[in-house]
């Protein structure tokens, strides 16, 4: 996995213009979007999804400089499950390779910063994060346990035309078992990564009214109404 920053920006150049940022990062269905919906209600700052973005991403990235994420385009639902492993479709994955943070940097570096930008989005790895940090609590990654994404995913795809747009004519239950398994590769990346940089992550379990986690992070976050 390289990284999409030169030497200069690697040793922190991007940190001064990117202080007004906040990430929550981590595992799919794990409650980032709602936490950041949340923060959104309570406070004043901008909400950037990353989700949303990447369909943007994908007009703008080259075979040259985003292989895995040129791939994506004009693939067909499913066809980067169908006839993979799980362990196959993990490896991947543009964000893996850091083939996404270049695009979410850009997007940042062009957004006001009279106030607080929040980050949503999964498809960042602490190796690639920890360079554009200013201070350490300005990330969490939010990790699910097995039973918490597992009851998320298989409400989310209970429905029969979300089912069918994400993963084509194969059987739901099937590749819904291949997500599971991919993403739990992701989360053991996430764990890995953060250790060796000192960042944070929480474990999501259901335990924890999302209100509470809402509290948690804005004090991390130090928000404030009128930030």
């Amino acid at each position: 996995m390289t990284s999409p920053f030169s030497e200069s920006e690697t040793n922190g150049e991007l940190s001064g213009p990117l202080a007004h940022v906040r990430w929550i990062a981590g595992g799919t269905a794990s409650g980032k979007s709602t936490l950041a919906r949340l923060l959104a209600d309570r406070y004043d700052v901008e909400v950037h999804n990353g989700d949303r973005a990447e369909h943007d991403w994908l007009a703008r990235c080259t075979p040259q400089r985003h292989p895995r994420l040129s791939a994506m385009r004009g693939m067909s639902p499913g066809g980067a499950w169908a006839d993979h492993t799980a362990k196959e479709v993990f490896q991947a994955m543009p964000s893996l390779h850091g083939e996404t943070t270049g695009f979410l940097v850009e997007d940042l570096l062009a957004m006001p910063t009279d106030r607080i930008v929040l980050v949503d989005y999964f498809g960042i790895l602490p190796n690639h994060l920890a360079p554009l940090l200013h201070r350490p609590d300005q990330a969490v990654f939010l990790l699910p346990t097995h039973r918490f994404r597992q009851d998320a995913l298989g409400a989310r795809y209970a429905d029969p035309a979300r089912a069918r747009a994400t993963w084509g004519r194969s059987d739901p239950e099937t590749m819904l078992t291949k997500r599971l398994a991919r993403d739990a590769f992701w989360d053991e990346e996430v764990r890995r990564q953060a250790d060796g940089h000192r960042l944070d992550t929480i474990t999501v379990d259901g335990s924890t009214p999302a209100a509470d986690l809402a509290d948690r992070m804005a004090a991390r976050f130090g928000l404030s109404h009128g930030t």
